[in-house]
C-alpha cells in the first residue's frame, strides 16, 4: 500500500471478482481467526487475541453469505474511493495494526 498504492488498488478490485477468488480469500481468512482463538491464552493480551479473532471469524462466516457479485461491487467501490494517495496515507496505520497482533501472539 505504501510503495505501490495502484497495485494494492488493483488486488483490491479483484477481491471477489470470481467465485474462486471469493471463497479462497474467506477461507484464508479463517486460518488466522482461529489461529488466534485457540492460541490466545498462551499470547500477551487473551481478551482481545481471543475477540479479535472472533470477530474475523464471525465476518468471515458473513462473508460465506453474502453473494459473489455484491462482494465484488462493494470491493470495486471501495477501490474507487480509495484514491493511491489515500492508500499511502493509510498504510502506516495498517502496518501498525500488523505489528501490533503480531506482538500480541509472539
Amino acid at each position: 500500500m505504501l510503495l505501490a498504492p495502484k497495485k494494492a488498488r488493483a488486488i483490491l478490485r479483484k477481491a471477489g471478482s470470481t467465485p474462486f477468488i471469493n471463497y479462497a480469500e474467506i477461507t484464508l481468512r479463517l486460518i488466522p481467526a482461529i489461529s488466534l482463538i485457540v492460541y490466545a491464552d498462551y499470547s500477551k493480551f487473551p481478551l482481545h487475541c481471543f475477540y479479535f479473532g472472533s470477530f474475523m471469524l464471525l465476518t468471515s462466516i458473513v462473508l460465506y453469505f453474502i453473494p459473489v457479485a455484491k462482494h465484488h461491487g462493494f470491493s470495486l467501490r471501495a477501490a474507487d474511493i480509495l484514491k493511491p494517495l489515500y492508500l499511502q496515507l493509510i498504510s502506516p496505520f495498517s502496518m501498525l495494526f500488523g505489528w501490533l497482533v503480531i506482538y500480541m501472539v509472539i
